[in-house]
């Protein structure tokens, strides 16, 4: 396919798409002049329910925006046909997938936004679990800034539609942070830290029912006693 024809391909869907999230849902977007208009960024997000990456796609400031989505998911027709039609890299989660590592770098360095989970996967408490360290990576490898995102209400919204009730979900952006690269002497140490860092972002933008392994963390304590350090 070439990229025009991809181009009108991704454009038909997101505006199916918004359509959809404006009909069945209250979605209200925060802080989206946090996003860069232009240029690659890293839109780092918690994960609490498959209509997340929905959500991000139909944000306000970067319509060209795509995500890493779990392979486990191509066995969801519609769920494969959507992501595949908006440009989704497909990861494996259960092994270091190099190859949607590289795609994610193509993408970021074409001057798109990339949305992804920090942690892995959707989690099913709903509130964050521990941070896994290939959105720092990827930041360090590209030098782009992250911008943490808070997504909260998504993981109730399905049943809620399913009850004829419109939900409502909250997306809150924070400010954009750029990660120095790793020195080698004690670069798991730094890659930690930076990992901890882009959570308690994250956790800061969120209720506090869903801060989860980051709720106490001294950092995210920080940043809440100080919210223009972080939104």
């Amino acid at each position: 396919m070439d990229t025009q024809t991809a181009n009108i391909k991704r454009t038909r869907i997101q505006r199916l798409i918004q359509w959809l999230v404006k009909a069945l849902t209250n979605t209200l977007f925060f802080g989206a002049e946090n996003l860069p208009l232009e240029g690659g960024v890293i839109v780092a997000t918690n994960h609490v329910s498959r209509l997340d990456i929905l959500v991000l796609f139909v944000n306000p400031a970067r319509p060209d925006i795509t995500a890493l989505v779990a392979n486990k998911y191509l066995r969801y027709p519609l769920f494969r046909w959507i992501t595949e039609s908006a440009g989704g890299i497909w990861i494996d989660r259960s092994t270091a997938d190099f190859a949607a590592f590289s795609k994610s770098m193509v993408v970021l360095r074409s001057g798109r936004a990339l949305g992804i989970a920090p942690e892995g996967t959707r989690s099913t408490s709903h509130a964050l679990i521990e941070g896994k360290p290939g959105t720092v990576l990827l930041a360090q490898r590209s030098g782009l800034p992250v911008v943490p995102v808070g997504i909260a209400g998504s993981d109730t919204a399905t049943g809620k539609m399913f009850t004829l009730r419109k939900p409502t979900i909250k997306v809150v952006f924070g400010k954009p942070v750029i990660l120095p690269p790793a020195p080698r002497e004690n670069r798991e140490q730094v890659m930690q830290q930076q990992t901890d860092e882009i959570m308690c972002r994250i956790a800061a933008l969120l209720p506090e029912s869903y801060r989860g392994l980051y709720a106490n963390h001294p950092r995210t304590q920080e940043l809440l006693a100080n919210p223009a350090l972080y939104r």
